[in-house]
């Protein structure tokens, strides 16, 4: 028998062999380099100093947030090849906690406000910055805003400047707060899906985009009174560090046009004159003028600055004081919709916060723990997983604080019901007493199709499925779960906040509250940030001597790997995120609306949610 079949298999295989590895060789080779590239550079950059007498420069992107989510750097990379918008997140703590460190540098002689990439803040985050401005002013070094326009949010930061600079192509627009949203009934009448509703609460409205073309009466004064009293709070924030009338920043459509028409329909020389900036010039001369006060950058192409991200990286190198104190109150941050399970930080998690809040509860050092909340809720299911932790925190005899960010309503609000103490801040949106189920079902819209469900079962609920009706008597059932839901948070209520179920149950209904309603009405303990949260924990747990520790969800080394690696490498590109069009940005909406509930898995399918209060 000849070899030679058997010696063409061998010589296919180890060309093969050779092929093979020297792919795997050349991909490790490309990857290992990016990566040491990467590394060596991201950490010489972040290693630089500040120049001696230079700006430090507030440049917030994207989005004020408590807790950022994560990405996916592959994700990252290819929305980035494609041209495609990105979502960007700057921390709140990171911007308080450089504003902070520089009011004490004697190499920072100068702080910008640059916000023009930021995108979005909620009222209650840009007060703490806000307030974290004000008292760096007390360093008598002076503050500058520069932006070749300003958004609502955007401009309420620069108020809080000495001198704001605008391009003179610039505007600045402040049209009030508002919610509008998109409503689906219509759509699904024509898709012939019907939505089985199940609720309680006048004001519980998040339901209302299936039910209704339009926003309900009572949906209308519900949201008008919270938007009223953070409209108010804006108005008052910027007119008092403008020094201004309310009615200047409260401008009528009629004032404002008068003046745009007295300025030959210029939008810049008109804030001008109406008192908004203090300078429009161009981006050339507005620099020259921050020149005046830190000199050239070392490049000669701007001024002596240094970025916020490169400030703060430069700051986590330096060596720090030796601290004795244990850290003893826990901080855990409860951020995002609230599911069922494990979920990945920027979410709530029935099971992934437990755990945080279990880990407090067995560390021996931890005394008290302040649960940061910004959520709208979810699930009712995992919402009790949560409050049950909390309850397992205080009978160990370690007081918890709930601190109310930005929202802390619906199931946000359940998993703070039974704390020691609740401190939200008067713009906190909560509330939302109330709860509801939604089950879709589709034996119509197949029934156009000529596709029929049918058969036998020995009981009424025998075989439920979305492609026929709900029998009646699942029905009533699931309204008598709603309804015993809705009992159940009217007494958790009232239990922690020493209430009567009546007196809970006149401000529940599931309408909400801003948190200066909320504090009248006493769903709330006291008014005030996050810092007021850390020191009443404190004094419940009679510690004079204390110290803060952050709770969170882990990655893995590997996971912790790909995240700085392939981050660093999006940033390295320098491509600026790609705006919307309308349509996409209408589109998205409309998706964001139907996801938002197709995520929701509550194995009751009730749910503790506030629509008004998402973003």
């Amino acid at each position: 028998m000849s070899d030679k079949p058997n010696l063409f298999v061998r010589i296919i295989c180890r060309i093969w062999w050779v092929i093979n590895n020297t792919r795997k060789l050349l991909l490790n080779l490309i990857f290992f380099g990016i990566v040491i590239v990467l590394l060596a550079s991201s950490g010489k950059d972040a290693a630089v100093p500040p120049p001696e007498g230079a700006a430090l420069v507030l440049n917030i992107a994207g989005s004020l947030v408590e807790q950022k989510k994560p990405t996916d750097p592959f994700d990252e990379i290819s929305r980035d090849i494609y041209g495609q918008s990105k979502e960007t997140e700057t921390l709140v703590a990171d911007v308080l906690k450089a504003i902070k460190a520089a009011k004490t540098d004697d190499n920072i002689k100068l702080l910008v406000i640059a916000t023009g990439g930021m995108s979005w803040g909620s009222l209650s985050k840009l007060q703490d910055i806000g307030a974290a401005i004000n008292d760096f002013k007390e360093s008598e070094k002076p503050v500058y805003a520069v932006g070749d326009g300003y958004s609502q949010a955007q401009y309420y930061l620069a108020s809080y400047a000495d001198k704001i600079f605008m391009n003179h192509e610039g505007n600045v627009s402040l049209d009030g707060y508002s919610r509008y949203r998109m409503y689906h009934k219509g759509l699904l009448e024509k898709l012939k899906v019907n939505s089985h509703i199940f609720r309680v609460g006048t004001f519980k409205s998040a339901l209302e985009p299936y039910l209704r073309d339009d926003m309900s009466p009572a949906a209308k004064t519900a949201n008008m009174a919270w938007l009223d009293d953070l409209w108010g709070t804006y108005v008052h924030d910027v007119a008092q560090a403008r020094e201004l009338a309310p009615e200047q920043i409260n401008l009528p459509i009629e004032d404002y046009l008068a003046a745009l028409n007295a300025a030959d329909g210029d939008m810049a020389k008109t804030a001008l004159n109406i008192g908004l900036v203090d300078v429009i010039d161009s981006d050339l001369n507005i620099t020259k003028a921050l020149v005046d006060v830190v000199g050239q950058s070392e490049n000669k192409m701007s001024y002596n600055k240094i970025a916020m991200n490169d400030y703060l990286a430069y700051r986590d190198r330096m060596p720090t004081a030796y601290v004795p104190t244990k850290s003893n109150i826990a901080i855990i941050v409860a951020k995002g919709t609230i599911l069922n399970g494990s979920q990945p930080t920027g979410t709530i998690g029935g099971v992934s916060t437990s755990k945080l809040l279990r880990r407090a509860r067995l560390d021996d050092d931890i005394k008290a723990v302040v649960l940061r909340i910004d959520s709208g809720g979810g699930s009712a299911y995992a919402s009790e997983q949560i409050r049950t932790e909390v309850s397992a925190l205080q009978a160990a005899g370690k007081p918890v604080v709930a601190s109310f960010g930005s929202v802390a309503a619906s199931g946000g609000y359940w998993i703070a019901a039974t704390s020691d103490k609740i401190i939200a801040q008067p713009t906190t949106i909560t509330g939302s007493i109330g709860i509801f189920g939604m089950i879709n079902t589709f034996e119509n819209a197949l029934a156009t199709i000529g596709v029929y469900t049918d058969g036998v079962g020995t009981k009424e609920m025998s075989g439920l499925s979305i492609t026929r009706d709900l029998p009646q008597g699942f029905k009533a059932l699931m309204q008598s779960h709603i309804e015993h839901g809705y009992r159940q948070f009217l007494s958790l209520v009232a239990k922690g906040r020493n209430m009567t179920v009546e007196q809970v149950d006149q401000i529940a209904q599931g309408r909400v509250w801003s948190g200066e309603k909320a504090y009248e009405f006493g769903l709330v303990d006291e008014l005030g940030n996050f810092d007021d949260a850390v020191k009443a924990a404190a004094q419940l747990a009679n510690l004079e001597d204390y110290s803060t520790k952050v709770i969170e969800k882990t990655l893995t080394p590997m996971e912790q790997f790909y995240r700085d690696v392939f981050n660093a490498a999006v940033d390295s590109m320098g491509i600026e995120p790609q705006s919307q069009t309308v349509l996409g940005k209408l589109l998205g909406q409309v998706e964001s609306n139907l996801n938002t509930f197709n995520s929701f898995d509550d194995p009751q399918h009730a749910y503790l949610f506030c629509m008004e209060c998402s973003r």
